[in-house]
């Protein structure tokens, strides 16, 4: 990996500080890192105007066929966009060689384009969490040695291979096996909203999928409910299996009495046939320890009650 071209499609910078610690610990890797001057613009709550943010990905499409494209950060800004990117261009781009990656509100670029073309994209690490790490006093913190290591398994290799050793509390029957299929998701609040939409794959595309789902500042009973939709809407019953990621940085009130995620994943998990596997404890999310997952790449899972293996090559 020679460069990272900089994209920051949805919300600005919330402090100068990361941008600029994440831009200097690329470098150091002897990594280049392109197209900086995106972490300075703010045009309300957004990094920059909407024609703005859309000419960028647009662009994506001109890079060379070796470039890799990192987002700067999530929060909200492409939904605004949808209409008027250039799906055909951008995975042309990608099956030439483009590689792009980020997560959070990302998701809605990787399932639209995955919905309009097919195209793989990679849900992983951004510039302003996973490599400009802060301490609390604000000094530097080496980013996550786990997600630099599959960032670059995925970069170079093309290729997901992880173990992940964490009880499974809610497998039934079988309380073992293995399935192939699609993987594809992200986060969930995002997903949950693409529903009715032209930007979300449709159940023939997803037929048979491995669903990952991850999400942050949402009190499990809005996880429940937006599991519930997925559920009524048949797209968790299309699956093959179900991973979860992490869900963090919520609060659980006094009111709640003893209901907790696991509350709600159990909830979910009875309504659906016993042979689609839920598996917790997928590192991925709004996290540090976080796998880089080809959206779109056919995968293999296997799993028992102490974990599950994820595989896939792309």
């Amino acid at each position: 990996m020679k460069s990272i071209h900089l994209i920051a499609p949805s919300g600005a910078s919330l402090d100068t500080r990361s941008p600029i610690a994440g831009i200097e610990w690329l470098q150091k890797q002897g990594i280049e890192v392109l197209n900086v001057a995106c972490v300075d613009r703010v045009d309300q709550r957004f990094a920059g105007s909407d024609a703005e943010r859309l000419a960028e990905i647009n662009q994506l499409a001109t890079l060379s066929p070796d470039s890799v494209a990192v987002a700067m950060r999530g929060g909200y800004g492409l939904h605004r966009l949808l209409p008027d990117i250039e799906w055909s261009s951008i995975s042309k781009a990608i099956k030439s060689g483009l590689q792009i990656c980020g997560h959070s509100d990302f998701t809605v670029f990787q399932l639209g384009l995955l919905a309009k073309t097919g195209a793989v994209t990679l849900a992983g690490p951004m510039l302003n969490f996973d490599f400009a790490c802060q301490g609390e006093q604000g000094e530097g913190v080496t980013p996550n040695a786990f997600m630099w290591a599959h960032f670059q398994k995925a970069i170079e290799d093309r290729k997901l291979d992880c173990t992940i050793q964490a009880a499974q509390p809610f497998l039934r029957k079988p309380a073992s096996g293995q399935a192939s299929g699609m993987l594809w998701g992200g986060n969930l609040t995002v997903l949950a909203g693409l529903v009715g939409t032209p930007y979300l794959p449709n159940q023939q595309q997803t037929q048979g999928g491995i669903l990952f789902l991850e999400d942050v500042n949402e009190h499990p009973y809005r996880i429940e409910r937006m599991l519930m939709q997925l559920l009524d809407a048949g797209i968790l019953t299309n699956q093959s299996g179900i991973l979860l990621g992490g869900f963090s940085a919520y609060r659980l009130y006094d009111n709640d009495r003893g209901y907790a995620l696991e509350t709600a994943i159990e909830v979910i998990s009875k309504r659906l046939p016993e042979n689609i596997p839920v598996l917790t404890g997928l590192p991925f999310g709004h996290q540090a320890e976080k796998l880089t997952l080809p959206v779109g790449a056919q995968a293999h899972i296997q799993y028992d009650v102490s974990g599950f293996t994820i595989h896939s090559t792309w």
